[in-house]
């Protein structure tokens, strides 16, 4: 990248459907657990798809004050609470941190629908009783880039604040952002990932209308199956996931701990189609690409990939073929899998998750599985460690997510060796 500053990673945070942490998220993962069940933040019985991973136990007045918490559209209150969760791991404590520590942290927390429930109650509220029952906090709830305001305003962080906005690759292109910001001397400390909380009657209704949902209501635990000849589409998640980056020698004045290095991102275009991605994966291969070469790495150095995997029938061969086209013999060599499996999809804060698990995987030396794999798919013919975890040396691990519009980015991570 041109110079000789080092990302690393030393704080994680997460709110999902497998638990309001990284560790019962961790632990869900290596026990392979669905969090999909029938929704119940609304009646969805009108709708074809009646099931979801919703976030369960979650209580925003663990994080926040309650005068706040009602000003805060539901996605923002999970990433505040990831935000805290992995500042706290970090060992930052804000409070004490020096006066020019706090202008070098920033906040990249994006999200890839945002404030919709906020937007569908207020959207209602104008139909019934017109515009001037219209909330004054109806717009700083609804837009994308309030989470990382919130979070920056609360622990003062005066850094690069803001947030891309790139569908199902949003948390993705705020990790790389920060990465390439750290590296440029632009900052020093970063908390980013992303959130979303799109589980409402238009989140759902929408995605049905696009087709992209499983209709598998009479069994949702099983209804994400990545690669899976019977998938019939992805299960919306919710939730969010926070990363401390760090440059390294600053980690290393304070003493944090660090759970892997990143070491290289990877962004294209598909230029191909609004919502179906490459048939060939030409834009996932162009992404992992251009990952490895900003890593100074070569593709038999990769032993694990967090896929993309939705449990779409065309998203999940479009990346098994990139995957086959860019690492030749090597790919089935490399350790594969979707942890949508368990989560389903969060959208904007699906490649958060998810690269959380992809630097855990290199951290313990175990690949989360695929689960709910019962009848092979001919085209998707790899090691998608189907069912259970697997123990091996995990040395790099490169998380993917692509995302609507043809948005596609690839983050490596590496082991961490002082």
């Amino acid at each position: 990248m041109g110079n000789d500053r080092k990302v690393v990673i030393t704080g994680l945070g997460a709110i999902t459907p497998l638990g309001n942490s990284v560790d019962e998220l961790w632990n869900g993962f290596l026990n392979g657990v669905s969090g999909a069940a029938k929704i119940t933040k609304f009646d969805p019985s009108n709708l074809n798809t009646n099931f979801a991973c919703e976030v369960k136990n979650f209580d925003p007045l663990n994080f926040i004050d309650k005068k706040a918490a009602r000003r805060m559209d539901l996605f923002t209150q999970y990433a505040y609470a990831a935000s805290q969760q992995a500042i706290d791991d970090s060992a930052l404590n804000p409070p004490n941190m020096s006066s020019d520590d706090l202008d070098r942290a920033g906040v990249l927390i994006g999200a890839g629908v945002g404030g919709i429930q906020t937007f569908d109650q207020q959207a209602v509220l104008n139909s019934k009783q017109g515009p001037s029952r219209i909330s004054p906090f109806f717009i700083p709830m609804m837009i994308p880039d309030i989470a990382s305001g919130q979070i920056s305003i609360q622990h003062g962080f005066r850094g690069p604040n803001y947030c891309c906005v790139s569908a199902c690759a949003t948390a993705n292109n705020n990790m790389i952002d920060a990465y390439l910001l750290i590296k440029q001397d632009l900052a020093d400390i970063i908390i980013t990932g992303g959130a979303e909380a799109a589980i409402s009657e238009l989140g759902i209704g929408g995605f049905n209308a696009s087709r992209a949902l499983s209709t598998r209501n009479d069994s949702p635990k099983t209804a994400s199956r990545p690669f899976d000849a019977t998938r019939d589409g992805f299960v919306m998640g919710e939730g969010s996931g926070a990363l401390v980056l760090e440059e390294h020698e600053h980690a290393i004045r304070r003493g944090a701990k660090i759970y892997a290095e990143v070491i290289g991102v990877g962004l294209s275009a598909d230029a191909h189609h609004i919502t179906a991605p490459h048939p060939e994966g030409t834009g996932a291969i162009l992404s992992m690409k251009m990952a490895m070469r900003t890593a100074n790495i070569n593709p038999e150095d990769i032993d694990y990939i967090n896929m993309h995997g939705t449990s779409t029938p065309l998203g999940d061969i479009g990346e098994t073929k990139a995957i086959k086209s860019l690492f030749g013999e090597h790919a089935y060599k490399i350790n594969l899998s979707s942890t949508k499996s368990m989560t389903g999809h969060l959208l904007g804060a699906a490649g958060a998750v998810e690269g959380i698990a992809a630097a855990l995987a290199v951290k313990h030396d175990i690949i989360p599985p695929t689960i709910n794999f019962e009848h092979p798919d001919p085209e998707c013919d790899l090691n998608y460690t189907f069912n259970k975890p697997e123990e091996r040396s995990v040395n790099i691990s490169m998380s993917n997510a692509f995302g609507f519009g043809g948005h596609n980015t690839s983050v490596v991570f590496k082991k961490y060796n002082l």
